[in-house]
């Protein structure tokens, strides 16, 4: 399975969680496109349909992408 790279990832859910917040907030149209465009793309790069799901998903990813990183040392 392909996995998009962490930096990407990471980049994606605060992309969202930002503009879900601005949404919230005081979204205007722009605001909620822009939301509309990042929850989008992140499903994609999660191969999932929503964006709570793909949120979820992404962070797993970035947690194991960590641990991969740093492995555990004795």
């Amino acid at each position: 399975m392909l996995r998009a790279h962490p930096s990407l990832l990471r980049e994606l859910v605060e992309r969202c969680e930002t503009l879900r917040r601005r949404v919230a907030s005081r979204g205007n149209a722009e605001t909620w496109r822009q939301f509309q465009d990042a929850s989008y793309t992140l499903c994609v790069v999660t191969g999932t349909r929503q964006l709570d799901t793909a949120l979820y998903v992404a962070r797993q990813q970035l947690a194991d992408a960590m641990r991969r990183e740093q492995p555990l040392r004795h």
